[in-house]
């Protein structure tokens, strides 16, 4: 199919084929398809993919390539986040796939994700909306950026993600402890704080964005509109707050009894939601929530800035 630009996300719980018209919409593809993924039970204890996820990822990159094809769609960036790039054998699981498919799984940086994420934002929000502080709450890490003009001038990644962090501090037992919870938040404040350091006071003052499956999903729960559109959300940081003792009384395997909790994501919503809640405390919020995130500006990088994203991202932006 010419005239296109297509990328293949593999993450955690999806992988996902997007193939949009150069001359078109980012709103209108011409091509989606996603294969469900279950990559967070698949991990040993030592943080390698067993087996079978490896399997499912071969399978999810076969599927997507065959429909590509059948569809006359020859060139797929294809990418991998953390739940592979994290992994211990994730070079192992990249020349698998590749020799069984024909398709190389490359990985992004944390810094280059929060870039990613704060062009889409950017592309979704306009110039109107001035400066963006953006937040990512991923499964592995917390991706921050911001910026004024189309190219964060911040960026910071943080092993924040709600998989992570709900491994690190046992919060997909049946009782998670308040203890716990209180330390999870604390740890995440004094994370994000040192990863502002000096630009934090400057970011408080920018319009904050969520570009997340996490905080999406907390928007839905609390239910908030952005006055003056009806497209999107917005979350709350008192919202969370509410939230946080509801699921922490559930087992992990009824959390998903909250309207707007997915089950694949119910065990580790309880952590996502702490994560967010220190990050709308020190942030400020609310957030207006985005639709959009790392796949959406991979599409946009590939439309406007092919050799950059090909050769690699984070040139122009400080890292910690």
């Amino acid at each position: 199919m010419r005239g296109t630009v297509a990328v293949l996300d593999v993450g955690s719980f999806s992988a996902r084929l997007l193939v949009v018209d150069r001359g078109g919409s980012l709103l209108e593809p011409v091509l989606s398809h996603k294969t469900r993924l279950r990559l967070d039970r698949a991990l040993d204890p030592s943080g390698r993919l067993r087996s079978d996820g490896v399997e499912a990822i071969v399978s999810a990159v076969r599927v997507a390539d065959d429909i590509a094809t059948r569809h006359g769609v020859d060139d797929v960036f294809c990418f991998a986040t953390s739940s592979i790039r994290d992994s211990g054998n994730a070079d192992e699981v990249v020349t698998r796939v590749e020799s069984e498919t024909g398709r190389r799984l490359r990985f992004f940086s944390g810094i280059d994700e929060a870039r990613l994420s704060y062009r889409a934002a950017r592309a979704w929000f306009g110039a109107g909306m001035g400066p963006l502080s953006v937040l990512d709450v991923g499964g592995g890490t917390v991706e921050l950026a911001a910026g004024s003009g189309l190219h964060a001038d911040f960026a910071r990644s943080l092993p924040l993600g709600a998989r992570e962090t709900t491994r690190a501090w046992r919060l997909d037992t049946d009782r998670p402890s308040e203890e716990a919870i209180a330390a999870l938040r604390s740890h995440a404040i004094e994370e994000i704080r040192e990863a502002l350091g000096e630009d934090e006071a400057r970011l408080r003052e920018f319009g904050i964005v969520g570009c997340s499956k996490v905080l999406r999903q907390l928007a839905v729960v609390a239910g908030r509109r952005r006055k003056g559109t009806i497209r999107t959300r917005e979350l709350h940081v008192e919202d969370v707050r509410e939230l946080i003792p509801r699921l922490a009384a559930l087992p992990p395997s009824r959390r998903s009894e909250v309207p707007g909790i997915s089950r694949p994501r119910a065990r580790q919503s309880l952590a996502g939601a702490v994560v967010a809640e220190a990050l709308l405390t020190v942030f400020g919020g609310p957030a207006a929530i985005c639709p959009w995130s790392t796949t959406h500006g991979v599409l946009l990088s590939l439309l406007h800035d092919a050799d950059e994203l090909r050769e690699g991202l984070g040139k122009r932006v400080s890292a910690a």
